[in-house]
């Protein structure tokens, strides 16, 4: 299991990498004038979609009921189940690109009614709309791949998705100069980037001899559980993009530099979320599925506690740097050219507003995997619904009086108070109980956080004093602390557990009935 957690985390982190690469050269080609707010829409509409219906919905609601279908009925009866959804998927996002299609101009109009006033950037963002709507079809069913080959310890290719998008966008806006515009040719990228990634999981799961046929589909009680489940978890997809829609306005009526500040602080934010948080949600919901559906409920809420107890050993640092050297981080990373002094100062305290809830955000997947490796979507349904509610009554409080920092806080808040549903429910429900693996890594990771926060503290000035005002002295700076703080919470973390006797990475073998390769 941690072998595939550290696959999908490296791959997760290539995939953020070529992302922020794809951003950089977006920004050098695109500018940010219309064009540019012209295909942010676009490329937000079906992304949109596909986060409501698609990754997060489909994902919790698929693979546990394949992976059930695969462990108590085996692999022939797994990939009808499998079929079954593949055709009812296909079918269902023709009729929804084609109904898109036809009223893309009503689209346009919910998500960014501004643009008509000025019907140039309307129309353009229409006419970018339907070249980049066909996306969301590739993207559905790369889910649906990715899922079924995931339920079967297959991980890699999945994980490494999301890099062929941001390499084939960049490979687009290389030859940006034989199409009208590069907001054209970002656009028909997009749309390229999927029929590939489409492609690449089709080949895959093909290989694996996993690959879904069109099929008429039936409503088995199988296919009546998908379904049962899939219900509540897009209403908690719902809710999420819901926030983030409101997210949008709110940050709209900020000074100016306010939603530029949230912008940058998420990116480095977004960092350890991806390549922990999801890397071990990726991974252990399907274990957990597996082992409940043997009857093994101890050796699954063991694999929780694995995964848990290397989520807050790696997330940590990110923590405790996120809150004690904001301004040091987002000088070193983004401050040059129009990206000034001020900018830093006011994005690394939207970073810091953002650290309190990274410990939060990254361990609620491992926590959703309580309910939804047993088919339950309802609780972590209600209780999203209940933090997104409390985050949005938190940014209406706190937007006024602290600005981009309070929409921040609120986040942190938000994650905080689902974590804690999550887990106090299941701590009640009998499905988490925190093991002595879980308790000793926790004790070795704080005594390794009083360390690094004392460095930081120490060292952070000192370093400043010998590297700034020199020439890339921010860049300097930040790579000084970043890399001795690194080395000193590794290393007494690394004693801790020794003194504790207790590891992160014990070696497994593969489970019987699954492939050995992961591909």
């Amino acid at each position: 299991m941690y072998k595939h957690f550290l696959s999908v985390g490296g791959l997760t982190l290539l995939s953020r990498a070529t992302g922020f690469i794809r951003d950089v050269v977006l920004g050098a080609i695109l500018g940010a004038g219309g064009l540019a707010d012209a295909f942010f829409v676009a490329f937000r509409l079906p992304n949109h979609f596909r986060t409501i219906f698609g990754e997060g919905a489909f994902n919790s609601a698929y693979v546990p009921s394949y992976a059930r279908v695969l462990e108590t009925e085996g692999p022939e009866k797994a990939k009808v189940f499998s079929s079954q959804i593949f055709s009812i998927l296909l079918v269902s996002q023709i009729i929804l690109l084609a109904l898109a299609l036809a009223f893309t101009p009503t689209l346009v109009r919910l998500l960014a009614h501004g643009f008509e006033a000025d019907p140039q950037k309307f129309d353009t963002a229409v006419f970018l709309t339907r070249i980049t709507f066909p996306y969301l079809l590739c993207v559905t069913l790369v889910t649906l791949h990715s899922g079924t080959l995931n339920a079967n310890r297959l991980f890699a290719a999945a994980a490494f998705n999301p890099v062929i998008l941001n390499l084939v966008m960049i490979a687009f806006l290389g030859i940006a100069f034989v199409f009208p515009n590069a907001a054209v040719a970002s656009a028909v990228g997009v749309t390229v980037s999927g029929v590939l990634q489409l492609g690449s999981m089709m080949l895959t799961a093909r290989r694996h001899r996993l690959l879904e046929s069109p099929v008429r589909p039936r409503w088995t009680p199988e296919v009546r559980q998908f379904f049962g489940a899939l219900g509540p978890a897009v209403i908690g997809s719902a809710g999420v993009q819901i926030a983030i829609f409101a997210d949008t306005i709110i940050s709209s009526m900020l000074p100016t530099g306010g939603l530029s500040s949230i912008y940058y602080a998420d990116r480095i934010y977004q960092l350890p979320i991806g390549v922990i948080g999801i890397a071990a949600g990726t991974v252990l919901l399907p274990e957990m599925t597996r082992l409940f559906a043997q009857g093994r409920p101890d050796a699954a809420i063991a694999a929780q506690n694995r995964t848990m107890a290397m989520t807050l050993a790696l997330s940590a640092p990110f923590f405790l740097a996120f809150i004690l050297i904001p301004e040091p981080i987002m000088r070193g990373v983004f401050m040059r050219g129009h990206f000034t002094a001020e900018a830093a100062r006011a994005s690394g305290a939207v970073l810091a507003a953002y650290g309190f809830g990274i410990l939060a955000v990254v361990l609620i997947r491992s926590a959703v995997a309580s309910f939804q490796s047993r088919g339950d979507t309802r609780t972590p349904m209600a209780a999203s619904l209940i933090a997104v509610g409390c985050n949005l009554g938190l940014k209406l409080l706190l937007f006024k009086p602290l600005g981009a920092v309070g929409l921040a806080t609120a986040t942190a808040a938000g994650a905080w108070i689902n974590l804690l549903i999550l887990v106090g429910l299941a701590l009640r429900q009998g499905t988490m109980r925190f093991d002595d693996t879980l308790v000793k890594v926790a004790v070795a990771v704080d005594i390794a956080a009083v360390a690094l926060a004392v460095t930081a503290i120490v060292a952070e000035p000192r370093l400043a004093d010998l590297t700034l005002g020199r020439h890339f002295g921010n860049e300097i700076h930040a790579a000084a602390i970043t890399a001795l703080g690194g080395f000193v919470y590794l290393a007494v973390l690394l004693v801790a557990l020794r003194i504790f006797a207790v590891g992160l990475m014990p070696l497994r073998r593969p489970a019987p009935g699954y492939p050995k390769r992961a591909g």
